[in-house]
């Protein structure tokens, strides 16, 4: 209780620290708030200053922050670098410019910086298993608070030498004396953002770690230096832009972190035994980081234990599903999926597109307001209804796979329900796109006819054991052939030259 009570102290002696540097009438503001929920304050010329909270924004003075306000704060910071960003030694706090096009500062964010223990606990025992772990999710979401905490723990509690590579400064505070938070870990502060790279390579080279804790890889100059470190034995925990597994795999640039992406052309045979069209995607390389970890939120992840067998699920048309874990109020960990299962993503709808009249979606738990500007934005025949019963169609989050009443709710099978990770417009207009077959720049009355052929000809070609030869089409009507067709477990391949190119269905081999 004695050592939790010198943290709070600690923490607001820190937000004192920040205070501090601000004008006189905007530190007497500050006064009579509560600077334990404090997250920034925000000074541009000509504006009011104001102090934001989770839940409001403050205006900290009746007139607008002038030359003389900016110049205070700047003198009492550490200098900028050219990354635009300043601190005070010892502590977390990141003071951000904006400049004009002369370069003088006309804008400063004053982020206040908090070291949080416990935020390990979701992930302690991925940390010891010494495999490299890899970090995704949204601006703001904890990603750098959960690499503080852990290279305090490695340090600390496993006794392992770590050396972190602190480019902003954010993991380790400013100036020559590391943050506490990071317990004995070393930190190396790189002297320019485009130099990360290199001293990563230093650290390993020079300093002989066990563990490397970096921040924000972001370029393709930083996955080759991680997969190098990688290569070395030692343990790598970073972060990186993007939010899911699936988005870093659509990153060119970053995507050897997972393995990248390569496309094989296959034999007439191979592709037969397969099933699969002859042009394929496939993983080019082991992946540099053996666990994935999607932060959702600050106290809920998603984890995919076994990398590699995550990114082929991706790219043989399945959707992985992770280990779901939470962190409750009182501070347990909650699991769900622990051995996880690999779920086939659904086929194309058929109905959807030959319905009579607009097809009704009810939203489990999703936001009705955004599914109905997808379903404007796409131009579909579809609407959304307020209670499940009236549905054609469910769409729900695919963290609520084990809900009780979803299940009740399709029982016996009558209603499709169709999943989703998040509860964004982008994962919406996918299911949305694939399940009502929309191309773009073609017509709904097309595809509409492009489906019965399609599915004539594959009960023709399960009937019949023969191979079916399709109309000429064009390549993206081509393209929605095929995935009509790998739904129903069938292989096709494209046959012919331009114009004339089109596809031929193959019967399923018999056993």
């Amino acid at each position: 209780m004695k050592s939790n009570r010198t943290k709070i102290t600690r923490d607001e002696e820190d937000t004192l620290l920040l205070v501090a540097t601000l004008p006189p009438a905007l530190r007497a503001a500050l006064r009579n708030l509560p600077l334990d929920e404090l997250l920034e304050v925000v000074m541009d010329l000509g504006r009011l200053p104001e102090a934001r909270f989770p839940d409001r924004v403050v205006p900290l003075a009746d007139r607008p922050v002038g030359h003389d306000d900016l110049a205070h704060v700047t003198a009492l910071t550490g200098a900028f670098g050219d990354d635009n960003r300043a601190g005070i030694e010892r502590t977390l706090h990141r003071i951000s410019a904006i400049r004009n096009r002369k370069g003088q500062i006309v804008g400063l964010t004053l982020r206040v910086g908090r070291a949080v223990v416990g935020g390990i606990d979701l992930l302690r025992d991925l940390v010891e298993t010494g495999q490299s772990l890899l970090i995704l999710g949204r601006p703001g979401v904890g990603k750098t608070t959960k690499l503080r905490e852990m290279a305090r723990v490695l340090a600390d509690d496993f006794h392992k030498r770590v050396i972190v590579i602190d480019t902003s400064n954010e993991i380790a505070g400013d100036g020559d004396i590391p943050h506490p938070g990071i317990g004995s870990a070393r930190r190396m502060q790189v002297p320019r953002p485009d130099r990360q790279h290199a001293t990563m390579i230093e650290a390993v080279e020079n300093h002989m770690p066990e563990v490397i804790i970096i921040d924000e890889i972001g370029t393709e100059a930083e996955a080759a230096a991680a997969r190098t470190i990688a290569e070395r034995g030692v343990q790598l925990i970073g972060t990186a832009h993007g939010t899911t597994l699936e988005s870093l795999l659509k990153n060119p640039t970053l995507s050897d972190l997972v393995g990248g992406v390569q496309v094989v052309t296959l034999g007439d045979e191979e592709a037969r035994r397969r099933r699969t069209a002859k042009t394929i995607s496939e993983r080019r390389a082991p992946p540099t980081f053996e666990i994935v970890v999607e932060m959702v939120d600050r106290d809920e992840v998603i984890i995919h234990r076994e990398t590699g067998a995550a990114v082929d699920a991706i790219l043989r048309g399945y959707a992985p599903r992770g280990e779901v874990r939470e962190q409750a109020a009182d501070g347990q960990v909650h699991i769900r999926d622990e051995e996880p299962a690999l779920t086939a993503a659904p086929p194309p709808t058929t109905e959807l597109t030959q319905r009579q009249g607009p097809v009704r979606i009810y939203p489990y738990a999703l936001s009705r307001d955004i599914l109905e500007r997808v379903i404007r934005s796409l131009g579909l025949s579809a609407r959304t209804v307020g209670v499940p019963e009236q549905a054609d169609l469910l769409i729900a989050l695919r963290a609520r796979a084990d809900d009780l009443r979803l299940k009740r709710l399709t029982e016996g099978g009558g209603v499709p329900l169709h999943f989703i990770k998040r509860n964004t417009a982008n994962e919406m207009r996918r299911l949305l796109e694939r399940l009502f077959h929309v191309i773009e720049g073609v017509e709904g009355d097309e595809v509409a006819e492009l489906v019965r052929e399609t599915e004539a000809a594959i009960h023709q070609a399960l009937a019949e054991s023969a191979e079916i030869p399709l109309a000429p089409r064009r390549p993206a009507l081509r393209k929605l052939q095929h995935r009509i067709i790998a739904g129903h477990g069938l292989v096709a391949q494209s046959r012919g030259r331009e114009p004339e190119r089109h596809l031929v269905i193959y019967p399923p081999e018999e056993e």
